[in-house]
């Protein structure tokens, strides 16, 4: 993602194409992944990867036995607290409120003891081990043979899954089978506390205990992590109600956070089933509610314990209401069974697949690699409406559960071409913040909205504003998202009710924030702002900044006039809602065809910003390893001062905005940027392998998509373990249709909307499958070498696309195939770094190692 990201790659040169998973403990399996052997030292790695999660809940794939974690995770999206961010020098309009997600109640403990001995996977003698999360079930699966310090041999199989079809709701089972010998069993299944489990101060600690160990800097090589959440040292979880049914085995917690003052309740019920004789007791206090089985078990004979868990939160309800609720939520489900939730389950993701799958026949490692990742997207949004998408989706506490811009150009995308709803929701999400991003304008001195880099609750909590607030570019990837919405689903109703004034707010911090300069034209200009590259941070005219902001711009001049037009009522709603006057999209438009777009004539590039070429080059391939990722190797004035990028920021610009650029442009500016691109952020590979595709550098298209892909699976930025990089997930996605796919969506601004096709298919693939919905028809789109197929799986409506300018009519019944004679340009190697080449004004741009030596 773009916020403070780190990776220890080599050099800017993608990784060779290979699969970098070692298969004798991840064997391919194109609907799972599995783990055939447990390791100690990547189990937070692998928490994260067997997460399961419906984007309002999700459980790390911690064991059962909750032993020898990483982290034993819980997290519910948008649940958070708050706390006093600390500036070493105060200035006014800094960041104030700092929001962390919070731990919750952890329900997935489930401890087995065998003659009283415990199982502890770690130091266990485990005759067999395989763990599974099944993307077509939605189930996490564990399957272990144990050989006990007494010789006997017990088969222990479980599973976790939390429904997509609900928000609230988590099915666990634990089964033992003892193979040969009997045994006392004692099964202890639990309810913890774990946000506050370290502390030794009593439950009544209130707010004025520490505060939380911010890691929010930018430098963290002497201590701190800005990629890992806070650690609170007081307690956040106020204990408000506890207690057990020693009939029933129903227990219950709830609680209030000390500073934020949201509400939780969780309810666990158990079902104990088998033919051994068992007995029950039940146990709880503040942080702590458990039920423990003794069964006296007989060889063959299994002993199957069923844990519904249900969890619900709110801003102000009271915890002994959302008790109430979460008991409702478990009553229904018992009533409905078990079984129908996982057959439920199997049929949403079903659907799911039909809508959003995407082949790549012959290549069973990366089909695996694609799924898992679609599916993780998955996880992270499918029931996230109230609440943003997570940069860590409910896989993880880091960035501390903050939203960034990520969502809406890295995920937002896949969300819109199949799962229209939730984009939807993700963007009302965007809406209802709209109250607090006017007053950060106001507080900025601007007028419009400015919504925060990053958030939970709708306040900037970036407290380093060089590289958080000053990305004023976060409005125009907002509106840029709402706009690619409403062109895929025709969904006007949204537009005319909610989001326009969005697009009015967005476009009024623009033209008050830029201002006019008369040259041999009379242009516009905006200062004083970051752009996605956060190497190089508070900028005149950053390239992409100014691009989006004139896209912004248009696209709400244009939906003004047109709800002028076409619904004068909603046209008189927006006004009273918003004030907006008669010559407010006028003003927006001029700005827009005066934006100052910067070129050099010179070296025939397109400038990241007004004065990027002044900077001497960053040496990156001299850079000794150990010095990466620089944001935690160097001060950030010494990376700023020089040309060197964290992520793709002009590269970025020239896909969301090619319509914009011509195909010179594109070649010149990749040639030029490519090269001086750390990929220290894990947003990076995603955008260099689409214009690397699209300009006709193939193999470096595979590589750097294969390093995408693989950013978790393989641990690429040495942080998987705090949680996935959602919006690298979803940029797989766009990796696939947009880059090698071809799909682009054009013209929205303008309002003559256009989707193309203009495919890029490795040499190395046969064939690539993906899907896309557009206004409520699913077409399936299969490349091939020689040809593009267009067939309508879902809708009755005919859609008229363009495949290499040529208009082609697809209608239901009558698919079409359009034939290829190439697969774009096809440049060998890839581009040359830059340095030693001289600017205009005869200086040579040289190459340098900062060092103090």
């Amino acid at each position: 993602m773009n916020a403070p990201d780190g990776g220890p790659g080599p050099s800017h040169v993608a990784p060779p194409v290979e699969d970098p998973l070692d298969r004798t403990r991840f064997p391919v399996d194109e609907w799972r992944l599995v783990e055939t052997r447990f390791d100690m030292s990547d189990r937070g790695t692998m928490e994260s990867l067997f997460t399961v999660g419906n984007g309002y809940l999700g459980l790390r794939g911690n064991n059962s036995e909750s032993r020898d974690a990483h982290v034993d995770g819980t997290y519910i999206n948008g649940f958070h607290e708050t706390w006093p961010i600390s500036h070493a020098e105060e200035a006014y309009g800094f960041a104030r409120v700092g929001q962390t997600i919070v731990n919750v109640p952890d329900p997935k403990v489930i401890r087995l003891y065998v003659d009283d001995e415990p199982l502890q996977v770690s130091v266990a003698d485990l005759l067999e081990y395989e763990r599974a999360l099944d993307f077509r079930t939605g189930v996490l699966s564990r399957d272990l043979l144990w050989r006990t310090p007494g010789g006997k041999r017990v088969r222990i199989r479980s599973s976790r899954m939390v429904p997509l079809g609900q928000r609230h709701l988590a099915v666990l089972t634990f089964e033992v089978t003892l193979l040969d010998h009997p045994a006392s069993l004692s099964i202890s299944s639990q309810l913890v506390n774990r946000q506050d489990e370290h502390l030794e101060s009593p439950p009544g600690v209130g707010p004025s205990a520490g505060l939380p160990v911010d890691n929010g800097g930018v430098n963290g090589k002497n201590g701190a992590d800005p990629r890992k959440a806070e650690a609170f040292e007081r307690r956040v979880l106020a204990p408000r109600i506890h207690g057990a049914d020693p009939e029933t085995g129903r227990i219950k917690l709830g609680y209030r956070t000390v500073d934020s003052g949201m509400t939780i309740g969780v309810v666990a019920d158990h079902t104990l089933e088998t033919a051994s004789n068992h007995s029950m007791t039940v146990h709880s206090e503040d942080d702590l509610a458990k039920v423990i089985y003794r069964i006296a078990a007989e060889p063959g004979i299994p002993v199957r314990l069923t844990k519904l868990v249900s969890f619900h939160t709110a801003t102000k309800v009271p915890p002994r209401e959302l008790i109430d609720r979460c008991e409702r939520t478990l009553d229904r489900t018992r009533e409905e069974g078990v079984a129908q939730q996982y057959a439920a389950q199997k049929a949403w993701l079903a659907e799911f697949w039909a809508r959003a799958d995407v082949e790549i026949p012959g290549q069973p490692a990366l089909q695996q690699a694609v799924r898992w990742n679609l599916f993780a997207v998955l996880q992270a949004s499918a029931r996230a409406e109230g609440q943003g998408i997570a940069a860590k989706g409910v896989s993880g506490s880091g960035y501390g559960g903050h939203y960034f811009w990520d969502t809406e150009i890295y995920v937002m995308p896949f969300l819109t071409y199949t799962m229209p709803w939730a984009a939807r929701n993700a963007l009302r999400f965007r809406y209802s913040l709209l109250a607090s991003a006017r007053e950060r304008a106001r507080e900025l001195s601007q007028k419009g909205a400015l919504f925060p880099w990053r958030t939970i609750n709708g306040h900037e909590a970036s407290a380093y504003y060089a590289a958080g607030t000053a990305q004023y570019h976060i409005d125009a990837d907002i509106a840029y998202a709402l706009s690619q919405y409403v062109g895929a689903t025709g969904d006007e109703e949204f537009l005319a009710r909610e989001a326009v004034d969005i697009f009015v707010e967005t476009a009024r911090l623009w033209a008050d924030l830029g201002f006019w300069r008369d040259e041999s034209r009379r242009t516009f200009h905006i200062h004083g702002v970051t752009g996605p590259d956060e190497y190089t941070t508070v900028v005149n005219d950053n390239l992409y900044t100014n691009v989006l902001a004139r896209f912004n711009l248009r696209r709400a001049a244009r939906a003004v006039w047109e709800l002028q037009r076409d619904d004068p009522k909603a046209y008189d709603a927006l006004v009273r809602r918003t004030g907006l006057t008669a010559d407010e999209p006028d003003e927006w438009a001029e700005c827009a065809q005066g934006m100052s777009i910067p070129y050099d004539e010179f070296l025939g590039i397109h400038p990241q910003d007004a004065h990027f070429l002044e900077r001497e080059m960053w040496d990156l391939e001299n850079t000794p390893l150990e010095k990466r990722p620089l944001l935690l190797n160097y001060h950030p004035l010494v990376i700023y001062r020089f040309q060197v990028l964290k992520q793709a920021d002009v590269v970025l610009a020239l896909f969301l905005q090619g319509e914009e650029f011509t195909a010179e442009q594109k070649k010149a500016d990749f040639d030029y940027y490519d090269p001086i691109t750390t990929g220290d952020s894990t947003l990076s590979a995603v955008m260099q392998s689409i214009m690397a595709a699209e300009v006709g550098y193939a193999d470096l298209a595979l590589r750097y998509f294969m390093s995408a892909l693989f950013v978790d699976l393989d641990d690429r930025h040495n942080n998987t373990a705090e949680g996935i990089h959602v919006a690298s997930t979803g940029g797989a996605w766009t990796a696939l249709v947009c880059g090698f796919g071809g799909f682009r969506d054009i013209g929205s601004a303008a309002g003559d909307q256009q989707w193309q096709f203009d495919p890029r298919l490795p040499s190395e693939w046969s064939s690539l499958v993906y899907r896309v919905t557009l206004h409520g028809t699913r077409l399936r789109v299969t490349v091939r070498p020689d040809e593009l197929e267009l067939y309508v799986e879902h809708g009755v409506r005919p859609v008229t696309v363009s495949v290499r300018g040529t208009a082609v009519t697809v209608a239901p019944g009558a698919p079409a195939v359009v034939a290829l004679k190439h697969q774009g340009p096809r440049l060998e190697g890839e581009p040359p770094y830059p340095a030693g080449i001289q600017r205009a004004d005869g200086t040579v741009i040289s190459a340098i190692v900062p060092s103090g030596d």
